[in-house]
């Protein structure tokens, strides 16, 4: 067992509750062992890291992130070894400060989206095998509803170690987030290359699926995952009626409401929300749906998300949202684990697991070292 003990000095340390100026935060093994005001003796320290002018948070915990599938697909048609594609990915997430993430994969035949049902499972093999990975690397299998095989798989790997969450979607043309003409279509298209009357194709397969039977579907499969040690996410709901009906499944996890009423509707059912990252840095919805930064100032938002830029996630902390630091740090680390059942990290407190991001905030947050299980995974050094 690792036993080498670090100091790191003279940044700003995030705490859960408080903010420490010029302090010293000590990582013992794979633990935290001390949260100073002010810096102690060395003599105990196998090593001491200066801080100064950075920030030292918690490693971001990043629930649901699919950029993954961009570096096993960079352009329609073209396919990268899934674990160099692996290996890719987590490099750019440790980078990004995350140390905890699920991998956010599409069970869906969709060629036009570069993604497959037999990737996505050799997907989910090669995290669960690969040793040597800087991250944490965990698995979020995304359910596309309107396919039977994608239900039927999804059921047979949920109760996989790895597996942690499963969201329930339906992709449909003039549904949900595709609710205006043409949104499909474009989407799915993706700028990298999609052949357009393939995209037209599947969106009239999928819409041929009546929402009653994808509605069925979803609970059928939500009911046989109901022993599994999953957290159950619902994806893009659009009303309030569609957050009940979910949550009415048992989901516990409420991914990208469309409209404040929905996310107002999953707040007020105990459910935790999930916005994107991306939303709060751009200021708006890449869509047109809910501003996440609405939904924060109303107290609708529990976690941020990565979705498809890891480099989102720590961005979104330097977002001044009218509230303290420690809240919007805890937004993506201590929160998003708590969903996830991970109550050993996410926190810069005594006993909490060492994953640690020091970062330097000019000219734009940037990761210098990453720690996880006090290991030290990621060193910048310009």
């Amino acid at each position: 067992m690792d036993t080498t003990r670090t100091g790191i000095v003279g940044g700003t340390i995030v705490t859960p509750d408080r903010v420490l100026q010029g302090g010293e935060l000590v990582l013992a093994g794979e633990r935290v062992a001390a949260v100073r005001a002010t810096p102690g003796d060395a003599s105990d320290l196998d090593r001491r890291i200066d801080a100064e002018g950075r920030y030292v948070i918690p490693g971001l915990v990043d629930l649901h992130g699919d950029d993954v599938e961009r570096f096993l697909s960079p352009r329609s048609g073209e396919r990268i070894p899934v674990r160099s594609a692996l290996r890719v990915a987590d490099r750019h997430t440790i980078g990004a400060g995350v140390t905890t993430k699920f991998d956010a994969v599409a069970f869906e035949d969709a060629p036009e989206k570069n993604r497959s049902i037999d990737v996505a499972t050799d997907l989910l093999d090669a995290i669960e095998r690969e040793d040597g990975l800087a991250a944490d690397h965990r698995f979020h299998a995304r359910c596309e509803v309107t396919d039977p095989a994608s239900v039927a798989e999804v059921r047979d790997v949920a109760d996989r170690d790895v597996v942690d969450i499963v969201s329930l979607m339906a992709h449909v043309p003039e549904s949900g987030q595709f609710d205006d003409e043409g949104a499909f279509e474009r989407r799915y298209a993706d700028g990298r290359g999609a052949a357009a009357d393939a995209v037209e194709r599947l969106g009239r397969e999928r819409a041929a699926v009546p929402a009653e039977r994808r509605r069925e579907r979803a609970s059928d499969l939500a009911n046989g995952l109901a022993d599994a040690d999953v957290v159950l996410a619902s994806h893009d709901d659009a009303d309030a009626a569609a957050v009940e009906r979910a949550v009415s499944d048992g989901v516990a996890l409420a991914e990208y409401p469309l409209t404040i009423e929905a996310a107002r509707r999953a707040h007020e059912l105990g459910v935790a929300t999930a916005m994107g990252a991306p939303n709060v840095v751009r200021g708006g919805s890449l869509w047109d749906n809910l501003d996440a930064r609405e939904a924060i100032a109303d107290g609708l938002v529990d976690a941020l998300c990565s979705d498809y830029r890891p480099q989102s996630l720590l961005e979104s902390v330097f977002v001044d949202t009218g509230e303290s630091l420690s809240e919007r740090v805890a937004r993506v680390t201590s929160e998003p684990a708590a969903v996830a059942g991970l109550d050993d990290r996410g926190r810069l407190e005594p006993g909490a697991r060492a994953d640690v991001a020091v970062v330097d905030p000019e000219p734009t947050p940037t990761v210098t070292r990453a720690f996880v299980g006090g290991r030290e995974s990621y060193c910048y050094r310009p």
